[in-house]
C-alpha cells in the first residue's frame, strides 16, 4: 500500500467519524442532555443569593 492510498482511507475515515459525530450531537436523544447540561450552569444561584442576603444582614 502506498501513501496516496493509505492517505485517501485516512480521509474517508475522518470523514466519517465526523459525520458520525454530527449526527449525534443533532440527534434528538442528545437534545435532553445538552439542555440539561445547559442549564447546570444557573444550578447554584439561588444559593449563592442566600449568601449575599446573609452578608447583607
Amino acid at each position: 500500500m502506498d501513501y496516496a492510498t493509505s492517505g485517501s482511507i485516512y480521509t474517508v475515515v475522518v470523514f466519517v467519524s465526523f459525520i458520525g459525530i454530527v449526527w449525534w450531537a443533532f440527534s434528538n436523544k442528545s437534545k435532553a442532555n445538552f439542555d440539561e447540561a445547559e442549564k447546570l450552569i444557573f444550578d447554584d444561584e439561588p444559593e449563592h443569593n442566600k449568601r449575599e442576603s446573609k452578608v447583607d444582614e
